[in-house]
């Protein structure tokens, strides 16, 4: 070996050595941050922090921080409603703000069904097809026969629902909120999808519930 090889040759140990400490070290860096505890905070006096709450594993308790502070969003432009205003109808082929609680209830519920029971979409006990599948169909059938109720009627079903729903993430974690379901009908989609779509489900009609509003005369 002439002296330019080994030169050479020592350059590329040094160098290699020096990356792999540099590696090393920002491997340590990292996993120091990882293993660092993560911040949990309360569901309601928190609320408008984002992130793992108490009682549920990291990715879980995120998930119901954004379920939370969603569901205050949502409920805020039908705070005070009358029974008239929750039955008001802009056209005849219109959905009423009582209606669209209660199918946001239906939606909630139907997931549950399907996520924690495992069951294929669709395929409901007979008392929730009976009681939900008008709402979550919506349109005429429940413009005919979700009506005359007051606002407390749908808060306390949305309430009951999310009840539920939030004991049973307690019973559940991470590894179960992002296990992939292959044959959904949208393609192979994991829990975390199916319940942020409840999510942003009551961020869809909460448009709704203010466009209808700024029609009632």
């Amino acid at each position: 070996m002439n002296q330019q090889e080994k030169l050479n040759r020592r350059s590329f140990i040094k160098t290699s050595s020096l990356v792999a400490a540099g590696a090393l070290g920002t491997t340590s860096m990292f996993a120091s941050t990882h293993l660092q505890p993560l911040p949990y905070y309360t569901q309601d006096s928190d609320i408008n922090i984002v992130g793992p709450k108490d009682g549920y594993t990291p990715q879980l308790g995120t998930l119901v921080s954004m379920m939370t502070w969603m569901r205050m969003v949502m409920l805020s432009p039908v705070k005070g409603m009358s029974m008239a205003d929750l039955d008001f109808l802009v056209d005849e082929n219109a959905n009423s703000i009582g209606a669209m609680l209660m199918h946001l209830a239906a939606t909630e519920r139907f997931y549950q069904i399907h996520t924690f029971e495992n069951k294929t979409w669709g395929d409901w006990p007979k008392e929730d097809d009976e009681k939900y599948s008008i709402a979550m169909g919506l349109g005429k059938a429940a413009r005919t026969t979700i009506k005359g109720n007051p606002l407390d009627y749908y808060l306390e079903e949305l309430e009951k629902v999310r009840a539920f729903t939030l004991a049973e993430f307690a019973k559940r974690d991470d590894e179960w909120l992002l296990s992939v379901d292959k044959d959904f009908p949208w393609g192979p989609t994991n829990n975390y999808c199916k319940w942020f779509h409840v999510c942003e489900h009551e961020s869809n009609h909460n448009g709704q519930f203010k466009f209808i509003k700024s029609r009632i005369s």
